[in-house]
């Protein structure tokens, strides 16, 4: 496309007419591509992101004082929104196809379940072998739900103090627990 008829598309564009700014994007849609994806390398990535990248120039096409100038600015927005997604996504892992097979094949098999009911009945012993205080304390904020201001107020005392008990019963807890764990 000439200089002067990309100039005439930007300054309609900024004059509000959506025909011009969709002109803009099919002309320079693959080549913002190309720049994302050979950043990226990512081709679904790099599709979102020159979507990203017209929607920004789009919004922001009133600011560019100077039409003429139209690709090297869009090719910034570009480079910038790549930069940003490549720094921004966490890194990839790969698992071999496997290490999946155990939650397709067997979601929840009868021990898993005799296993958590196991759990749940040593957690309730190990619950009704402590002092009233810790007992309740646990219970209020974990199987209740109770915030750690709820409980202050609860048992008048200060959160710092509700963070402590809770703290120390936890570890009373643990303790508790270890004894019913098989030698």
């Amino acid at each position: 496309m000439e200089d002067n008829r990309i100039i005439t598309l930007v300054q309609a564009a900024q004059a509000g007419s959506r025909e011009a700014f969709g002109e803009l994007v099919r002309e320079f849609q693959p080549s913002v591509y190309g720049v994302i994806v050979r950043r990226l390398r990512n081709s679904a990535e790099a599709s979102e992101v020159t979507q990203d990248v017209f929607l920004r120039a789009y919004r922001k096409l009133d600011q560019l004082r100077e039409p003429e100038r139209f690709v090297g600015w869009l090719k910034r927005i570009a480079v910038r929104l790549s930069i940003n997604r490549a720094t921004r996504r966490p890194p990839e892992t790969m698992q071999p196809p496997d290490a999946f097979d155990t939650y397709r094949n067997s979601p929840d098999q009868p021990v898993s379940h005799m296993l958590r009911r196991e759990d749940a009945h040593e957690l309730r012993k190990g619950l009704s072998s402590l002092k009233p205080l810790d007992r309740d304390t646990l219970i209020a904020f974990y199987f209740e739900g109770r915030s750690l201001k709820e409980l202050s107020v609860r048992y008048d005392s200060p959160v710092g103090t509700i963070k402590r008990r809770l703290h120390t019963a936890r570890g009373r807890l643990k303790a508790v627990l270890g004894e019913f764990q098989p030698a």
